[in-house]
């Protein structure tokens, strides 16, 4: 009764509109003060406890470099050569679209950055090229999930902590499914495009692309400088986040010199206060997840499970679509943090590497991005481009259809995600 109680209030609080860090911690709270199991004190106990992780200081300085990135200019000279290098293909600007957002992909590691920063630009561009609105917004939703899924990435982070998974390991499974989802959204582009008539963007010329190339060449260092650097051993995910917005600031303020004192403390003010909800979230999760696995619940729920079959393809399948409900509901690392304790020991125990089921967790839950009614990606777009939420959604859905293809490539081939670190790691 009690534990109807927790899910009861968490969904009720979160129904209402309550922050979901405080409706995680505010029912784990009410949930020991009426069942008195452990003292009250407890719940702070564990939410220290939940974010005392020196990986998670990567959090702060991935946030930090991909808002430099965005107010340093640097979106700009990246999309300009994804502009040059691929424009050229019928319904260009979708296809740039794409590919910005894997260069992108490897700076930020956060959706929403990509979303908020070069997405402006994108529906921008697009809008005045007259692209349907509905169309530029929904491959821009779609495309700026690849950011988590192609390292580095933010949820990857959580996910390793919270498994003790190597987070080196983790970006390397990412990069090849992050690249399928580019492809497999580029079909989709040339769809539309035929089906629309939609024009190229401009012809293809070297001249343009080497100037591009040129303008954007220092950008692109950023990608090799802590992909390369992390894969490499030369840094962990920690300091390669520190070295990422070192290098973001040489750009912005040495380099291109757009990075001004004012834009500076914006930016630091807008990276603690996002700092400071997602790892309130992770602290909140926390409590919560501890109380589940002290009541056994997971135990439970694992049992439930491993009644249905032991299959790992029939478990996968069923985690799934349990994942993408809750993706509709939660929140990224609120997901990450709740799930990971009870559903790890179901896929260990019926032989999936946990490297593997966090690519397909994560890749899971961008695709709850997308989805109401939380779909913090389609909030920032409909904020973006001034198209209400509704149409943001419905432009969006047809682009699910190639991101759930993906996702289940990569669930029931764990080759595509295992490889890389097999061969780097292993």
């Amino acid at each position: 009764m009690a534990l109807l109680m927790l899910f009861g209030l968490l969904f009720g609080l979160i129904i209402v509109g309550v922050p979901v860090g405080i409706a995680l911690a505010g029912s784990s709270l009410a949930f020991i003060l009426v069942t008195g199991q452990v003292p009250d004190v407890v719940v702070v106990h564990r939410m220290i406890n939940g974010v005392d992780s020196f990986a998670l200081l990567a959090v702060p300085f991935f946030i930090l470099a991909g808002n430099l990135m965005n107010t340093a200019g640097i979106t700009n000279r990246i999309f300009a050569f994804a502009r040059a290098m691929i424009g050229w293909m019928r319904g260009g600007l979708g296809h740039v679209n794409i590919g910005a957002s894997v260069i992108f992909a490897g700076m930020s590691g956060a959706a929403v950055a990509d979303a908020g920063g070069l997405g402006a630009i994108e529906i921008k561009a697009m809008r005045d090229a007259k692209y349907d609105p509905g169309f530029a917004v929904g491959i821009t939703a779609a495309s700026s999930t690849i950011g988590p899924i192609i390292p580095p990435s933010l949820p990857m982070v959580i996910y390793g902590v919270m498994a003790g998974a190597s987070i080196g390991q983790l970006f390397a499974a990412g990069f090849i499914p992050g690249l399928l989802m580019a492809v497999a959204l580029m079909i989709m582009v040339a769809w539309y495009a035929r089906s629309r008539n939609y024009p190229r963007d401009q012809a293809f010329h070297w001249n343009v692309l080497g100037v591009t190339f040129k303008q954007a060449f220092l950008s692109l260092l950023t990608p090799v400088i802590i992909v390369g650097g992390i894969l490499f051993g030369v840094f962990t995910p920690t300091e390669a986040a520190i070295a990422a917005c070192a290098w973001a600031l040489f750009l912005g303020v040495i380099v291109y010199r757009t990075l001004t004192l004012k834009r500076f403390l914006r930016v630091s003010f807008d990276t603690i206060e996002t700092t400071s909800v997602v790892l309130f979230i992770v602290a909140g999760a926390s409590i919560f997840a501890w109380i589940l696995t002290s009541n056994r619940v997971t135990e439970q729920f694992a049992g439930l499970i491993l009644q249905v079959s032991e299959n790992p393809i029939i478990v996968l399948a069923l985690i799934n679509v349990i994942l993408i409900v809750v993706g509709c509901f939660l929140e990224t690392v609120a997901a990450i943090t709740i799930l990971v304790p009870v559903l790890l020991p179901i896929v260990t125990h019926v032989g999936v590497d946990p490297v593997h089921f966090g690519v397909v967790m994560v890749l899971n839950l961008m695709i709850g991005l997308l989805t109401p009614p939380v779909g913090m990606v389609l909030y920032v777009l409909s904020r973006v481009s001034k198209i209400p939420f509704e149409r943001c959604l419905s432009a969006t859905m047809p682009f699910l259809v190639p991101l759930v293809l993906v996702l289940l490539l990569v669930t029931f081939v764990p080759a595509l995600s295992m490889w890389l670190p097999t061969l780097i790691y292993r």
